[in-house]
């Protein structure tokens, strides 16, 4: 059996690039969440001339959508990530742009909201976002009459578990900012067709997973480091009444649409197949 020094050096050596979390998948299991955001957006798609994977990370999970519109473009706003995007999507006739980064939503003020696009007004069926933020009055701009926009955000608290096993103070937040992501579409002239949220269990199987987890998302966890919670991690490793690890992560899906067009008859029988409950 492997120690604690052979699973952290395994872990910290292990690929990670893009936002493929791969090398996870025999050491950890993620509970479904209630909707599924990939069908969504596949199901969207089908009836949609252009399409746009904001924030597409490595392109992952754009490459594995089953349906995609016509003319579909990523964008990704993390210099190291658009070579790995673009090794992957152009393949497929994707072109990847590199665009200018929003401010987390929850920070954005008149002065410096950053988040430009780089497409004409209205020339957008469909935008879909997987965990980047947005500036919702840009979303709208690009969006063409009757398009939609399909988020999938990190909710407030997701990685509060994971601080406090490593003793790490967490700040003062409120449970979710769902409300403010819909108050964002809704001023930017966005209808909100779908907004709801849930709860996501994780488990780790070892300490690998434990650690490979916080070397991809270390910013999740102010203060956290590999050196200064060495000694945690040790511990956490050495209790065999802690394992398997299970953390509890929070994400919420909104979906809005632009009026002044018409959705198409395939989109409406789609959103109101996968209707979800709404907040």
């Amino acid at each position: 059996m492997a120690g604690f020094d052979e699973l952290v050096t395994e872990a910290l050596t292990a690929p990670f690039s893009g936002w493929d979390f791969s090398w996870l998948d025999r050491r950890s299991w993620t509970e479904p969440l209630p909707w599924d955001y990939s069908a969504r957006v596949a199901a969207l798609a089908r009836t949609a001339r252009t399409m746009l994977d904001m924030g597409t990370g490595g392109g992952e999970t754009l490459a594995r959508l089953p349906d995609r519109a016509p003319r579909t473009v990523a964008s990704e706003a993390w210099p190291p990530n658009v070579p790995v995007a673009g090794r992957r999507l152009l393949p497929l006739g994707i072109p990847v742009i590199q665009n200018e980064a929003a401010a987390d939503n929850m920070d954005q003020n008149a002065a410096s909201d950053g988040g430009r696009l780089p497409f004409r007004d209205g020339s957008l069926d469909l935008i879909c976002n997987r965990h980047e933020s947005f500036l919702a009055a840009e979303v709208s701009r690009v969006l063409a009459p009757g398009g939609t926009f399909v988020t999938q955000q990190v909710d407030y608290r997701d990685n509060d578990d994971l601080a406090q096993i490593l003793g790490i103070e967490t700040s003062e937040e409120p449970e979710s900012w769902i409300g403010l992501a819909k108050q964002q579409v809704t001023e930017a002239g966005l209808v909100i067709e779908d907004a709801v949220r849930a709860d996501q269990r994780m488990r780790f199987d070892d300490i690998a997973a434990v650690v490979f987890y916080l070397k991809a998302v270390s910013w999740s966890i102010p203060g956290y480091s590999l050196d200064e919670h060495r000694d945690r991690l040790r511990a956490l490793y050495e209790d065999a009444s802690a394992w398997p690890v299970t953390t509890c992560g929070h994400r919420f899906l909104l979906v809005a649409y632009k009026p002044g067009g018409t959705i198409t008859a395939g989109a409406q029988r789609q959103i109101g197949a996968m209707s979800t409950k709404r907040l």
